[in-house]
Formats: C-alpha cells, sequence, structure tokens
C-alpha cells in the first residue's frame, strides 16, 4: 500500500533544489520540499511536519494531526511495515540525466539524381 506518512523537516541539505532532510519514525531522508514551499524559502520547512510520500513532501501538517495520523497507522500495523521499507532501501535520489547533445542530425539528402525521373 502506498500512504504518505509524517515526518518532520530536521534540516535544509539544498535550498536551491529545495531538498531537506525528513525524519520519520527515526528514519533520515532527503525529501523533495517543493510541494510545500509555498513562495517560502525552503529553511522556513525546518520544523515543520509534512506528509511524505514517495521522496516527496506533499502537504504540510500540523504536529497533532500528525501526532494522531502515526498513532492511527501503527494500529493499523501501517508503519511499521512502510518505516522497514525506509530502513531496507537506499534513499530515494536518482542521479541527474545528462543534458541532451542538441538537436537530432538531419536525414541525408538523397545523391544527385536519385528519385528523380530523367
Amino acid at each position: 500500500m502506498c500512504l504518505g506518512i509524517p515526518g518532520q523537516v530536521v534540516s535544509i541539505e539544498d535550498a536551491d533544489k529545495a531538498l531537506g532532510l525528513v525524519d520519520v519514525g527515526g528514519v533520515r531522508r532527503l525529501t523533495n520540499l517543493l510541494c510545500v514551499l509555498d513562495g517560502r524559502p525552503a529553511e522556513a520547512c525546518v520544523g515543520e511536519w509534512v506528509l511524505v510520500h514517495v521522496g516527496f513532501a506533499m502537504s504540510r501538517i500540523d504536529p497533532e494531526e500528525a501526532q494522531r495520523t502515526l498513532e492511527l497507522l501503527e494500529e493499523m500495523g501501517e508503519i511499521q511495515e512502510e518505516l522497514a521499507q525506509m530502513r531496507a532501501s537506499p534513499p530515494p535520489m536518482p542521479e541527474p540525466r545528462p543534458a541532451p547533445a542538441g538537436p537530432a542530425p538531419l536525414p541525408a539528402s538523397p545523391a544527385v539524381g536519385e528519385g528523380r525521373d530523367e
């Protein structure tokens, strides 16, 4: 099951890329904070609670809602499964892909005399 898990932003690792370190049940992961910035600098997120899904903070939540959600997930047994998966997997930060080298080459022109009726 895929779900958002509450986590607390503990630091900003790269403000330009909106990447912060988020603590989710004792597991700290680099998380993209772009969806929760709302025009604020990334540093404004430190200390806030967010719902994390596949490496992205999807929304901000208040501490009470975070606590209630964690308790419900624990009751359902979901949080242990999700935390185990997080602990077992490498951080989900793919390497950046190189930029394309430029436009694709044009197809070769037909040789002189080809394709003409003479």
